[in-house]
């Protein structure tokens, strides 16, 4: 069995279409979505309809010239812990040589006329139903919160906004420009909510409508971005991937833990290119915590896992409905939390603040190096093999680990990992989607007293910057 799901972009309809089609002409039992729908949603009807496979048509955040397709396997064709995750090897290389195989032939692939099954919209209701569920009304009553919410231009919106209307968060404003699907994505340069402009008419009609936060989805839905007004600066700020995977993370301790006793072997998880405080997190509570490499094929593997999450604004906050990120429930628990904080008085930010004090200020950054050259990704890393630099922001090397020998914990990756002696660490990749470098940085600072923070933080950046600098000039940049 095998279901197909389509995004808005050109031509995603036809791509699924004969995906059906090729899928039924060989004998498979196949349904397709009845209409443009977020990925979360394929990959809950991956597991809920029992199908060995999945393809969701959609290029995601890239540009408008783009598409693609992401592939899920469930069923018998996958592992127990990654029953409806997307593929990881050896499935790639397998699929990616029978693509060859059909290239290098001068035959044709048989496609179906019909047979397939077109699903009834009740999927969605379905998907809609079971993340409301998540929603723990009884402990966090609170839904006094006004929020914007944009799909940018995706197809996220009717489907987010049915969730957080059915767990009471009745207070949502849509960015009105952005709100209907449109594959050109016209108001934004790069529909993706990390890059810079993205949220700017989020932003204007927050000031609008005076609200308290901001939610953004990624045009498939799949990733979620939070911003709120920033206390030290009076102005609206997208919170980093990995703050919210702290809040998150915190969240969910609190949701899963009663009278102080956490729930035994339940394990937290993110990449290792994200932030160590999760790992802090879920030691304090009680819980296991465990890294994986980039990507949430790998996140969504871990056995037990009951939230993970990549600073790329990637969230599991239900492995047991989507086994893979999912904007539209983490959108859910973040207006939880949000509307909960602020019936006590308080902001995201002063939940940051509090686990800054608990487990230290955890400052992180990255920056990326495009090139034209698919030789110079090589040229920079070898590079940092042959000179590996003697210490970053003035704290002497104390550690550095080539991922591609692989460890116990860790399957082989092209990334070199440094650690230096006041722990400060710095991860360089070649990105596995785009021709750039990709270089991402973390400090930790102990932090004594709230008063502290402000210089502390002020401080932090110094030494971020100071790292950033030197590791461009170890790239010989």
């Amino acid at each position: 069995r095998a279901v197909v799901g389509f995004d808005a972009r050109h031509n995603s309809d036809v791509f699924a279409r004969e995906t059906a089609a090729i899928f039924t002409a060989a004998g498979i039992e196949t349904f397709l979505l009845p209409s443009t729908l977020p990925t979360p949603v394929l990959a809950y009807a991956v597991r809920s309809l029992d199908c060995e496979c999945g393809i969701m048509v959609t290029a995601s955040h890239n540009p408008p010239r783009d598409n693609g397709y992401k592939v899920y396997l469930g069923g018998r064709a996958a592992d127990g812990a990654g029953r409806g995750a997307q593929i990881v090897a050896p499935y790639d290389t397998e699929i990616a040589a029978q693509i060859n195989a059909v290239s290098a032939s001068s035959g044709t692939i048989p496609l179906a006329d019909g047979g397939w099954t077109t699903l009834d919209p009740g999927i969605e209701d379905d998907y809609v139903n079971a993340v409301t569920s998540l929603a723990m009304p009884d402990r966090y009553p609170a839904r006094d919160l006004k929020v914007v919410l944009t799909p940018l231009h995706g197809v996220g919106g009717p489907t987010a906004t049915k969730v957080l209307s059915a767990a009471g968060f009745n207070d949502v404003t849509p960015v009105a420009e952005q709100a209907e699907p449109h594959p050109d994505f016209p108001t934004v340069s790069f529909p993706n909510p990390e890059e810079a402009g993205a949220l700017d008419l989020a932003f204007e009609t927050a000031a609008d409508v005076g609200a308290d936060i901001v939610i953004a989805n990624d045009p498939d839905a799949d990733r979620a971005a939070v911003a709120a007004v920033d206390p030290d600066t009076g102005q609206w700020r997208m919170l980093r991937g990995d703050e919210v995977g702290a809040l998150l993370g915190a969240h969910m301790v609190a949701r899963m833990t009663d009278d102080g006793v956490s729930q035994p072997g339940a394990v937290f998880a993110n990449s290792i290119v994200s932030s160590r405080m999760l790992g802090k997190i879920a030691a304090a509570a009680g819980f296991q915590h465990a890294e994986t490499l980039t990507g949430f094929k790998w996140i969504s593997r871990v056995p037990e896992l009951a939230f993970g999450y990549e600073e790329a604004l990637g969230y599991c906050v239900a492995p047991s409905l989507v086994r893979d990120k999912d904007g539209i429930s983490a959108a859910l628990l973040i207006a939880e939390l949000a509307a909960d904080l602020k019936a006590a008085g308080k902001t995201l930010f002063d939940s940051l603040d509090e686990l800054a004090l608990y487990h230290g200020l955890h400052l992180t950054d990255q920056f990326s190096v495009r090139v034209g050259n698919l030789g110079l990704l090589d040229a920079m890393m070898n590079r940092l093999r042959e000179h590996p630099p003697e210490s970053f922001g003035g704290s002497p090397l104390d550690n550095d680990v080539d991922l591609s020998m692989g460890s116990e914990t860790l399957p082989p990756t092209d990334g070199l990992l440094y650690i230096t002696r006041d722990d400060t660490r710095v991860i360089v990749r070649p990105s596995g989607t785009e021709p750039k470098l990709k270089c991402y940085l973390e400090i930790i600072v102990p932090v004594d007293a709230g008063a502290d923070l402000p210089e502390t933080r002020a401080q932090a950046r110094e030494t971020l910057d100071a790292v950033l600098g030197d590791v461009r000039e170890a790239l010989g940049l």
